[in-house]
């Protein structure tokens, strides 16, 4: 107890600026694979497409249903949302972690069929498929996510007996269980899933190099080295989370001005994972970015390139050329 921190103005601050960068990105990453059409108009969505757009929508869902409300727990003194924004809040960031890195699960074994298996690749990449995975994903995040609604109560403090709070309640095993349970699921499984994965595509990219077409190895490398900084970016953001969860089960956190700032940093490394994305994306596609400017060309008026061609945008191929390079 005491006189409010400076982190009652830094951390809505921070919030709000990871909500209109996230906000900002995704929509865009959304309306460029929309509005951007492959090349002779065949397959609008490939599977990895289909995938992204997806991590564009759960990041989407959980800037707007859960950053507003959890940025008021620094500035405000009770939680004032009611007892089912209390569990849905703390329910969507489970299931939306969950998706996120389920969905990075999925691109990598995408990633590993379309390069090591790249004969059987044309029956099983297909848009069915990579539609009936996303089912599965999120069907298996919410229902993972339920016993975080079941916990999440509104109570009082003896220090503030007329105030509520947003608290997580329940003890003992069954609470120590489902935490490792996330864990793993949602966390170690998957990245080890994902390094097995990566390890293969990258072995059988060095024994084909000699046979490969520079154009064809510069756009595979491109792909897998994008996907793997997503995936680096989830990491660095959700581990300190992590590392928290279990310390306070599993030992004695002790509460200090110290302590307190890492579950600060924690909290805003993991919100901010829903906006860097977009930012990967910019940085490393310049089939982004060129798609970015046809879609803004068509919409706002801009003047289209000189030479009149129309800049052809697929995820799976992060190369800098116009042609066609299937994967």
């Amino acid at each position: 107890a005491g006189q409010p921190g400076p982190e009652v103005v830094i951390v809505p601050l921070v919030f709000g600026l990871i909500f209109v960068v996230g906000l900002l990105g995704n929509s865009l990453v959304m309306l460029v694979i929309g509005r951007v059409k492959p090349s002779g108009g065949a397959r609008p969505l490939s599977p990895t497409n289909i995938f992204i757009v997806n991590l564009s929508v759960a990041d989407l869902l959980f800037l707007l249903f859960c950053v507003p409300l959890h940025a008021t727990i620094y500035s405000l003194p009770e939680w004032v949302f009611g007892a089912f924004l209390c569990k849905f809040g703390h329910f969507f960031t489970t299931a939306s972690m969950l998706v996120s890195i389920l969905t990075l699960v999925a691109m990598s074994v995408d990633r590993y069929i379309a390069v090591v298996r790249s004969k059987s690749s044309a029956c099983v990449r297909s848009r069915r498929n990579a539609l009936a995975g996303l089912c599965v994903i999120w069907t298996l995040s919410l229902l993972c996510s339920v016993p975080v609604a079941q916990n999440y109560v509104l109570t009082s403090h003896s220090s503030a007996p007329n105030k509520t709070f947003c608290w997580e309640a329940g003890l003992g095993a069954s609470r120590r269980a489902y935490k490792v349970s996330i864990l793993l699921l949602g966390f170690i499984l998957p990245l080890l899933l994902i390094s097995c994965c990566y390890i293969r595509v990258l072995c059988h990219l060095h024994k084909k190099m000699k046979n490969m077409s520079k154009r064809s190895e510069l756009s595979k490398r491109k792909t897998v080295q994008t996907i793997l900084l997503v995936v680096t970016g989830f990491t660095i953001c959700w581990m300190p989370h992590h590392i928290i969860v279990m310390w306070v089960e599993f030992g004695t956190y002790p509460l200090n001005d110290a302590t307190f700032a890492l579950r600060i940093v924690s909290h805003c490394l993991s919100y901010g994972n829903s906006c860097i994305n977009p930012i990967l994306y910019a940085f490393l596609s310049e089939n982004f970015r060129k798609a970015c400017r046809q879609v803004f060309a068509r919409h706002l008026l801009f003047t289209p390139p000189a030479d009149g061609r129309v800049v052809r945008f697929r995820m799976d191929n992060f190369s800098t050329t116009h042609s066609s390079t299937n994967i």
